[in-house]
């Protein structure tokens, strides 16, 4: 972790089942937690995309339909928002998941799979996996940023 994102010390904690159903739980969770840092809304959509993409992943390929917990600690304070999100799902480490994009490839020719966890790990500022305990863990990080590029219309 960055010494330059200050976080609050205490993490708060979402404990949903692994069910496409609590994916709104999550993001209302995330986003509660960038409003607290006062990310942007550019920086806050970063990190609820990155996290959604991470748990439907969790849902549908880690648990595949069956029963399951996601636990999603989250830290957030003036430099940012960190999110931790663990499963006991078989192993996967995203990074080697991800698959990055392949220009001059054809859509029909490209392997299917990879580009969402590519999206979501270029979407964060820090991201880190650990399989420990027989848990997945993935930690994102999103810091804050000065100005919104696309600040509301009057």
């Amino acid at each position: 972790m960055s010494d330059m994102v200050e976080l609050a010390r205490t993490p708060v904690v979402l404990e949903v089942p692994a069910t496409v159903g609590a994916l709104g739980d999550i993001a209302s969770f995330v986003l509660r937690l960038a409003g607290r840092a006062g990310l942007t809304k550019g920086a806050a959509y970063r990190l609820r995309l990155a996290v959604d993409e991470l748990a439907t992943n969790i849902v549908m390929h880690g648990y595949r339909g069956g029963d399951g917990r996601i636990t999603v600690r989250g830290r957030s304070g003036p430099g940012g928002v960190q999110i931790a999100i663990e499963d006991s799902a078989p192993p996967f480490d995203p990074v080697a998941g991800c698959l990055p994009p392949a220009p001059g490839v054809p859509p029909e020719e490209r392997r299917i799979g990879g580009l969402g966890i590519h999206l979501a790990l270029t979407s964060v500022d820090e991201f880190s996996y650990a399989h420990r305990d027989g848990s997945n863990i993935s930690t994102l990080t999103v810091k804050a940023e000065g100005t919104d590029p696309c600040p509301p219309r009057p």
